[in-house]
């Protein structure tokens, strides 16, 4: 019971500080006010929104399991999953950090503003994962 609710509070924060990085990209984007007018459905800008947010999903995921096995030193101890995490979160990055920079309006815009910050935090996320495994890895291969 302790540790579900444990998991549960953990995934609350990580959801608020996302929620919270998402937010301050947006505020330095100067895309954090909702358009006078609310654009309904995909636009093409909100499909390469999204595909840079999948993209820095799939990095986060790739980055946390390469840490994840760098922990148990089996193996090449993650490094390809880290260089995969670096290489997919820079592009993810940069797609989202394109997507804000040709956006003309705010959240509803049908600019994908809100995918493409997700995209720049998940991929720079994706990427500190990926930096922490090689450091680790480069560590461990030094010492032992």
């Amino acid at each position: 019971m302790k540790r579900t609710f444990g998991f549960v509070l953990v995934a609350l924060a990580v959801v608020a500080v996302f929620g919270g990085l998402v937010y301050a990209v947006l505020v330095a984007a100067h895309a954090s006010e909702y358009a006078a007018t609310t654009v309904h459905g995909p636009t093409p800008r909100r499909l390469w929104a999204t595909a840079a947010a999948a993209l820095g999903l799939f990095s986060v995921v790739i980055g946390g399991l390469s840490l994840r096995r760098s922990v148990r030193r089996i193996g090449n101890g993650g490094r390809k999953g880290a260089v995969l995490a670096l290489v997919a979160g820079l592009v993810a990055a940069i797609n989202g950090a394109l997507n804000l920079a040709v956006a003309t309006g705010g959240l509803g815009s049908g600019n994908g503003v809100a995918g493409g910050a997700g995209a720049l935090v998940l991929g720079l996320i994706g990427m500190v994962l990926g930096g922490l495994t090689l450091a680790r890895s480069r560590r461990s291969h030094s010492t032992g």
